[in-house]
């Protein structure tokens, strides 16, 4: 049976600062029992204030980041150097593990716009990039922890709904974003529901409806983030403000 788990905090910090910790512990973990980690972590206010949260957390230094492959459950497909990108918004995270042996090869970003003349062909490039570190016949790795913020429609990454859906697992562009930029790169759900562990983290009265509707009834096609599971828990980190309807 799937661990299912609300775990509710004070406020945004509070809850950033639990999800960094968890983050670490998990990582940790995976890396004892395989000598590798495979984390997808995620934009947004919540999930780079997250990032940096690791980064100032002292327990940062049990881990030999070397080790540890960070990937990206979407990105907006822009400049690399424009300041819509969920990766160079986490730059103080990867910057501060630098000192801790991160190697920047092992920082999975998403294709930009002045490498790839379309998002289809950053997905691809995507997607190849994920079967070369996968087992023999998989499309992915086996990712530890994967991390998704949620919008107030119930979007996660780049799935929204009533628009963006894949039964297939791999990465796939998405053009006509209801939310800007229009042109953007995100995994399936089919690929999403392969972790390990899957971590929906969420702050805000103003996702407290879409956090319900999503507790009640499985619906891909109109609240994504009810269809979201990872294969061993499934683990829904908010604040107070968030659960109000819960």
């Amino acid at each position: 049976m799937i661990a299912r788990q609300i775990l509710i905090h004070e406020d945004p910090e509070a809850t950033a600062n639990a999800i960094a910790a968890r983050l670490i512990t998990s990582i940790a973990d995976a890396l004892a029992a395989r000598g590798v980690a495979h984390v997808v972590v995620t934009g947004g206010s919540l999930g780079i204030a997250a990032l940096e949260a690791v980064a100032a957390n002292p327990a940062k230094t049990s881990v030999i980041w070397s080790q540890v492959h960070f990937w990206w459950g979407d990105e907006r497909f822009v400049a690399t150097d424009s300041a819509d990108r969920n990766v160079l918004q986490a730059e103080a995270l990867f910057a501060a593990l630098d000192e801790l042996g991160l190697d920047r090869s092992t920082v999975h970003a998403m294709g930009a716009s002045d490498k790839y003349d379309t998002a289809e062909q950053a997905a691809e490039a995507y997607a190849a990039e994920l079967a070369a570190e996968a087992e023999q016949g998989a499309l992915n790795p086996a990712f530890d922890v994967l991390m998704l913020g949620m919008g107030p429609d119930s979007h996660v990454a780049s799935l929204f709904p009533n628009h963006t859906r894949s039964d297939q697992p791999g990465v796939i562009a998405v053009h006509d974003s209801p939310k800007p930029p229009p042109h953007r790169v995100t995994l399936t759900m089919g690929t999403i529901n392969t972790a390990k562990e899957v971590w929906l983290i969420v702050t805000g009265a103003d996702k407290a409806p879409a956090l319900a509707k999503a507790q009640h009834e499985i619906n891909e096609v109109a609240v994504p983030a009810s269809a979201v599971h990872g294969t061993e828990a499934t683990r829904w980190i908010v604040d107070r403000a968030a659960s109000t309807l819960l």
